[in-house]
């Protein structure tokens, strides 16, 4: 069981169903991680190729977390938001790699391609910290530090 950060960089987006008829979209993305939720900036007038270039961390247990889901969301001012698409991405192969470049994933509607969004992730397990700030307890005080002499 490994703990520690999920962090991801939400790169951009291509060729996303319009779903604006008289001006550009004005797309966001939710992204959601088990019970935590964040949500990207909107990118206003970028229409169906918005780019966010946006880093997002979540704390996560490889056990219990096994995908990504990223919703996208048209921003709208007059009514409620519309639903563009969404991308479900496994984590299983992160949590075995450590990190996978920005990769493009299929965003779909209704069981059907609606464009592809492009995301990197990395995963950063929680040992690795508990390693380190360990050697630095071990340096402080005790045997090591003693004056004492003989």
């Amino acid at each position: 069981m490994a703990q520690g950060t999920l962090e991801v960089l939400l790169v951009g987006a291509k060729g996303l169903e319009d779903t604006d008829f008289l001006s550009d979209m004005d797309p966001y993305v939710i992204l959601t991680c088990r019970t935590q939720e964040q949500k990207s900036s909107v990118a206003s007038g970028k229409g169906t190729e918005p780019e966010w270039n946006e880093n997002f961390v979540f704390s996560v247990n490889s056990e219990g977390v096994s995908e990504l889901t990223l919703k996208i969301m048209d921003s709208d001012n007059i009514s409620q938001d519309d639903f563009v698409g969404e991308a479900t991405i496994s984590l299983d192969a992160l949590f075995t790699e450590g990190s996978i470049p920005p990769t493009v994933y299929n965003v779909v509607k209704d069981q059907e391609y609606r464009g592809e969004i492009r995301v990197g992730l990395n995963f950063i397990p929680e040992e690795r910290r508990e390693r380190n700030s360990g050697a630095e307890e071990e340096s402080v005080g005790g045997w090591k530090e003693s004056s004492y002499s003989y």
